[in-house]
């Protein structure tokens, strides 16, 4: 087994934790210090930051929301001066203000260094090529993985989202090893590479790192099928870091926070009650290592389960499973709690149909319905129109068996449903006032 910093990586518990109390004490001083939000809220839980002890009294400490965030825009929550501050990124802002995240210096340098870490455990090295497809700007994910790229040693060609015949052009001609983009990008850039006649597994391309968007491990045979590559999943969020609080070693079982810069929970959403080991829960983080902007206990409203066993790979560091969806993105449908993520595990399991699918929800005479729109091939659609009746009453059957409600299926022609170059759309909430 290799290790980028192996004494961090493989560290004990207990380690772990002094690590942690250490760094946490210092971040809350520094927040206490310059940050009045943090001070009005450290004073009234009582928590002293120059005399903090234990990792235990972080709970006492309320949790920091995206809305706060917000009230706080644009600058009120750095704890650094613009002498200090790097650089600023944000988030889309699209239906209020965005958030802002700021970095210094260090904060870069640990950035980088986090991500060339996780990028090592999945037997990436110096001298390796990386096609960087995650998009460059405000949005965290370029920069973010271009930094850590550099980093370990890499090279990395920051072609950055879109213009999809032109990234595969460059597959072609600059023979990148590593393609890092949002998961349904990649699978965009397969169909579009099959439409060339390109054979992905003639390529010197071996390794995909997908994140930004929850993805199922259907999706990762997906791809991994067709662009003939290992697919990992990396997670982040401009709130905390960007790409990299946690990430996947190359045994699949798990992505591994860097529990040396962020501290995780996972709570009941409902009642902010810490769930126990292994058990589901909105995940929570606290940084301990930033300076510019750090965020204490930062609600993320992504649901996961974390586990604290010793990996294969030999890192101790705690593991989250893939986040099954966002605890806003649950869908309440006549009584019932319904994933996004649980209807495409049933969708991807058909293999008559493209994994391009939308779910449509809406209003009928006054009752919750979803819609399901699937693409299927030409040569399906072409059938005859009581064949395609019947093949959406087998795939209607599987989605009730799974979930246990009624759910329409639409079966649509090839290249129906937009495609994304970023972050997939996967939900249309008709009661909301959205559109297909």
């Amino acid at each position: 087994m290799e290790f980028f910093n192996e004494n961090i990586e493989t560290a004990d518990r207990k380690i772990i934790e002094e690590i942690q109390t250490e760094r946490l004490k210092n971040t809350l001083i520094n927040v206490y210090e310059n940050v009045l939000f943090y001070k009005k809220r450290l004073d009234d839980c009582g928590v002293d930051p120059y005399n903090f002890k234990s990792i235990d009294e972080l709970k006492k400490i309320p949790f920091t929301t995206k809305e706060d965030l917000r009230l706080n825009y644009p600058y009120k929550m750095f704890a650094r001066p613009f002498g200090e501050i790097v650089r600023i990124h944000s988030s889309s802002g699209t239906s209020s203000n965005p958030t802002v995240a700021a970095y210094t210096d260090k904060d870069i340098e640990i950035w980088s260094s986090i991500i060339a870490r996780q990028l090592f455990s999945l037997n990436l090295r110096k001298g390796d090529i990386f096609q960087n497809s995650y998009g460059y700007g405000l949005f965290t994910g370029g920069l973010g993985l271009h930094y850590g790229i550099e980093k370990l040693g890499g090279t990395a060609i920051p072609v950055s989202g879109g213009n999809t015949e032109r990234q595969i052009k460059i597959m072609q001609d600059f023979l990148p090893e590593v393609l890092c983009c949002t998961p349904s990008y990649a699978l965009h850039i397969a169909e579009v590479g099959k439409e060339l006649g390109v054979d992905f597994s003639k390529l010197p391309l071996k390794t995909g790192v997908f994140g930004a968007e929850p993805w199922t491990n259907q999706i990762r045979k997906e791809i991994e099928k067709r662009l003939s590559i290992d697919a990992y999943d990396i997670y982040g969020l401009s709130e905390v870091i960007g790409p990299g609080v946690s990430c996947e070693c190359y045994c699949k079982k798990g992505l591994h926070v860097s529990e040396d810069n962020f501290i995780v929970e996972t709570i009941d959403p409902k009642t902010g009650r810490n769930v126990p080991e292994s058990e589901t829960g909105e995940l929570v983080f606290t940084t301990i290592t930033k300076e510019g902007m750090p965020v204490i206990r930062y609600r993320t409203k992504d649901l996961s389960n974390l586990v604290y066993d010793k990996c294969e790979c030999g890192r101790t560091h705690a593991r989250m499973a893939k986040p099954i969806g966002r605890s806003d993105d649950m869908l309440i449908i006549r009584g019932v709690n319904v994933f996004p993520s649980q209807i495409e595990e049933v969708l991807i399991n058909v293999k008559e149909i493209e994994p391009q699918y939308l779910i449509i929800v809406e209003k009928r005479n006054f009752l919750d319905f979803i819609e399901v729109w699937v693409e299927v091939p030409e040569n399906i659609f072409s059938e005859k129109m009581q064949t395609l009746e019947y093949f959406e009453s087998s795939i209607e059957h599987s989605l009730y068996s799974a979930i246990g409600i009624n759910i329409d299926v639409k079966l649509k022609e090839p290249k129906t449903i937009k495609r994304s170059e970023g972050k997939a759309r996967r939900v249309v909430d008709m009661r909301k006032g959205e559109k297909p």
